[in-house]
Order: structure tokens, then C-alpha cells, then sequence
């Protein structure tokens, strides 16, 4: 791990209330073949971390998912004790910028950079007390992943993030179809880059028009009136970054009632993406908006149903994909969930360490 930056900021949790605090901010790079680059926030009082949260963004976006100049999900974990690192995987935001390739597959995201994700961030904290955080596609490598990495990982939230793609969406069912019959037809498919920064300046231009009733597809990212106008702009402007074509393909081509992975074989274990996380008995918490048009809660639920793990919650907000990290009512909802969450499971991590060391936790305040 690399350090390219360090500094105390003063930042917004939430705009909307005036919350704003303090942070050791970090710019943090992973060199290797494939670089990745981190945001760690830490609070700046430099009391020890309740635990270490890894944050990871969905398809197409970058870590401004959890970080908008006027409401930030990643300084409100920071603001409550944890040490939080914002990821952006490879071909996205930073890591980017520092030479990360556009992804040629999936399982690049699944297999090389969540695990070593976890790894450079162990490696650094020296802590046992990791939780993954995935919005969206994030939460589905996530789901992947986490099995991959085993003591390394304490537990896992998911937010919006459909298990099995397309389930509940008429729209993106079709999408589904359609890209199904030209690969039947053997029309080839390059995996050309999708502007999706681009898609995002448009979308600000088109809101009202999106929000009307003329608007033909229900297919928006946030439900209508739950997301302020400027909030709205920040997240289109910010966190919409560049994707793959192939990526998306391979995400609907999981759909039509498959399982998680379309029944993929990892080459890592043999076992595919499905079997590996139903097998995970790592806790567990997923989160689905009832608004939610890109995840809606048909798609997101199975993963909370097969999951074996004897520690799992389901819950459903009425948001959409958008607001369900960064709307109106997340600061009051999805944010204090998570939390809550965290807070109980690092409690009994906590509880552990005391009993193994003879009663005694130094870290306990």
C-alpha cells in the first residue's frame, strides 16, 4: 500500500441538517498488475476504530455512490467509529486514473479485485474485523467474493442488489431477451466501453421528463420524490462513470430465473457463484427498495432465502436504487440500519476477543 495523500478535512455528512465533521482523509493505492485505488476515512480525534468497513459500488459507478459533497453514506460510517475504505475497482474513478484497465469480464471483479481488496486492507489495518458494504452489482461480487477470503471477512450488506437480475422488471426482461436472441443469432458482441458518465449528464437534463407521465419506460434509477433535485444532479454528475459491455451482458445473462451466476464455474474452486455464497454462513444483511426499479425487491429477496448463514436479516425500505444510499430518507433509514447492524455484530466480535484474551479487550472503551 502507497499513501498518496493525507489530510484533515472537514466535509458534510448531511448537507440537509448541517451535519459536518472532521476526518483523516487518504488517498490509498494498491500497486500490482492491476492497480486499485482507495478513500479511507477515519474520524480525526484518533480514537481506535470500532471495525473496518469496505465499500464497494455498483455497475458503472464509481465511490462517489457513497460520497456526495452533501450527503455522504461513507463519512456518516466514519462519523460513528469505523474505519472506512471507499474502493474503486478497476477501470473506474481513481484506479482508473492510475492505469486500471476497463474490466474484460466479470470475474475479473469477483476473482482478482475484491480478493485482493481485502488482503491490501488487512495487510494495512492488521484488524480481523472486516464487513463488506455492496450497493447494486457491488453486493452481487460481494456475494462471490466474500467466501474467497475466509477469516478475513466478518460479515456482509448488500443494498439494491439483485440476485436474480431482471426478476420483477418487465423492462429489463425485454432487455434481457433481446440481447439473448442476438447472441443466438451469432451477431458479435465487442466489449466496447458504455458512456454511462455521459448517460448521467443527459438524465440530469431529463429529469422532470423522466419523472412525468409521459415518460414511456420505467426504468429510472430513484424513485420519484425521494431524492432532492441538486442531490439527484451531484450522484448523476459525480458517480456515473464508464462500464463494460461485457459486464452488462454477463449480468443479464444470469437473468430469466437463474441462479446467481447463471451457474458459472469459478476456476478458483470449481464451485459457481451461486453455490459458493449459499454454502457462506457469514452474516448477513440485505437491504431492497420497494421503489426500486433496476433491483426490485423480487430480485433482491432470493439471495436472503438461500442464503444458509444462521445470522441473516432482510429488510425493504421504500426507496429507489439511488436513493436507497444517498435519497432523502437515507440518513434516517438505510444509514441507521447498517449501522445498527454493524454495531451489534462488532459488539460480539469485541465480546470474543475479550473472552479469548481472559475477560480484557484493550480496544473497549
Amino acid at each position: 500500500m502507497t499513501i498518496l495523500r493525507s489530510e484533515i478535512v472537514d466535509q458534510a455528512i448531511d448537507l440537509a441538517t448541517g451535519r459536518r465533521e472532521k476526518f483523516l482523509k487518504e488517498i490509498v493505492l494498491a500497486r500490482g498488475d492491476v492497480p486499485l485505488c482507495f478513500v479511507r476515512k477515519r474520524r480525526a480525534d484518533g480514537r481506535p476504530p470500532r471495525a473496518t468497513v469496505l465499500l464497494i459500488h455498483g455497475f458503472g459507478q464509481n465511490r462517489y455512490t457513497w460520497h456526495l459533497p452533501s450527503r455522504s453514506f461513507a463519512n456518516h460510517l466514519a462519523s460513528v467509529g469505523y474505519d472506512v475504505w471507499n474502493l474503486d475497482l478497476r477501470g473506474h474513478g481513481r484506479s482508473r486514473r492510475v492505469g486500471a484497465p476497463r474490466p474484460q469480464n466479470l470475474a475479473e471483479y469477483i476473482e482478482e479485485d475484491l480478493p485482493r481488496a481485502l488482503e491490501e486492507v488487512h495487510r494495512t489495518t492488521k484488524r480481523d474485523d472486516l464487513f463488506m458494504i455492496g450497493h447494486s452489482l457491488g453486493g452481487l461480487i460481494s456475494y462471490a467474493s466474500a467466501p474467497l477470503a475466509p477469516g478475513l471477512v466478518q460479515g456482509l450488506v448488500t443494498i439494491g442488489s439483485p440476485y436474480q437480475f431482471t426478476l420483477g422488471s418487465t423492462t429489463l426482461k425485454t432487455i434481457a431477451g433481446v440481447l439473448g436472441l442476438l447472441e443466438r443469432a451469432g451477431l458479435p458482441l465487442a466489449n466496447v466501453p458504455l458512456p454511462i458518465r455521459a448517460i448521467g449528464r443527459g438524465m440530469r437534463f431529463a429529469r422532470r421528463y423522466m419523472e412525468s407521465p409521459l415518460y414511456p419506460v420505467r426504468l429510472r434509477g430513484w424513485h420519484k420524490g425521494a431524492i432532492e433535485p441538486d442531490v439527484l444532479a451531484e450522484h448523476l454528475t459525480y458517480a456515473f462513470d464508464l462500464a463494460s459491455f461485457e459486464v452488462m451482458r454477463t449480468m443479464f445473462s444470469w437473468s430469466g430465473g437463474k441462479a446467481f451466476g447463471g451457474g458459472v464455474a469459478s476456476e478458483i474452486d470449481g464451485l459457481s457463484y451461486a453455490e459458493r455464497f449459499e454454502q457462506c454462513r457469514l452474516p448477513l444483511l440485505v437491504i431492497a427498495g420497494t421503489g426500486d426499479d433496476l433491483a426490485p425487491p423480487a430480485s433482491v429477496e432470493p439471495a436472503y432465502l438461500r442464503s444458509r448463514s444462521p445470522d441473516k436479516q432482510y429488510r425493504e425500505l421504500p426507496l429507489g436504487h439511488i436513493d436507497l444510499i444517498v435519497g432523502r430518507d437515507a440518513p434516517r433509514s438505510t444509514w441507521p440500519m447498517v449501522e445498527r447492524w454493524l454495531d451489534a455484530r462488532t459488539s460480539m466480535l469485541r465480546k470474543g476477543a475479550a473472552a479469548a484474551n481472559g475477560g480484557w479487550d484493550e480496544e473497549l472503551p
